[in-house]
């Protein structure tokens, strides 16, 4: 038997906490013009936050193709419309850009989707559910880690919405903007040091049988 020390939340504790809410800038994204514009000033920073956000299929067999890009730069959220942009162009300039970091959660699946509509080489990416695990987090959420790390609850009331709606509501910017700052908000403060597994408050023993 071996015991090993894992930092993981209980569902009661998560469910306690408050709700997350964001309060910076978020700016649609659906033009050509736009997405161009959005660029210039996403690639001034050195990392970034990023998800995508895709249309629910409530049939089985059928799926969709992303129609949600977010980047964020920790003030500024920009919500590229992938559906009506496409993956070419702007999309696909900042997924293989690899001069900026992009953090997001469970990359491999978004790509896996946008590589329906578009080939690209995604380039400068880090994954959080590999990363996070260097410092003894167990959970894999986005919902989870942010909790372990911060007290608060990333609500996912809007995750079956309609991403592909003539117009994005408040509700929707709002759901979509959390993920991508708080992924890049995760990122930030493991780097910093300012996290010890060893003192938080959700560490636990674990054991396992040896093989």
């Amino acid at each position: 038997m071996t015991t090993r020390s894992i930092v993981t939340i209980p569902k009661d504790k998560l469910s306690e906490m408050p709700l997350v809410t964001y309060s910076g800038t978020i700016t649609i994204v659906d033009t050509p013009e736009q997405a161009d514009a959005a660029l210039e000033t996403i690639f001034k920073s050195s990392v970034v936050g990023f998800d995508t956000e895709t249309r629910p299929a409530f049939r089985k067999g059928h799926s969709n193709n992303v129609a949600l890009m977010q980047v964020s730069n920790g003030s500024h959220c920009w919500l590229f419309r992938v559906n009506k942009l496409g993956v070419d162009g702007a999309v696909k300039r900042f997924l293989e850009n690899d001069s900026i970091l992009k953090v997001g959660l469970s990359i491999k699946d978004d790509f896996f989707v946008m590589h329906r509509s578009a080939e690209f080489e995604p380039k400068g990416f880090i994954d959080l559910q590999a990363f996070v695990k260097e410092y003894l987090i167990a959970d894999a959420s986005l919902q989870r880690i942010y909790a372990i790390l911060f007290g608060g609850r990333i609500s996912k009331g809007q995750r079956l919405s309609n991403w592909e709606a003539d117009e994005l509501t408040p509700a929707q910017q709002h759901y979509a903007s959390i993920d991508a700052w708080a992924c890049l908000r995760i990122y930030n403060h493991l780097k910093s040091g300012e996290f010890d597994p060893m003192s938080s408050p959700y560490l636990t023993e674990i054991t396992e049988e040896n093989e």
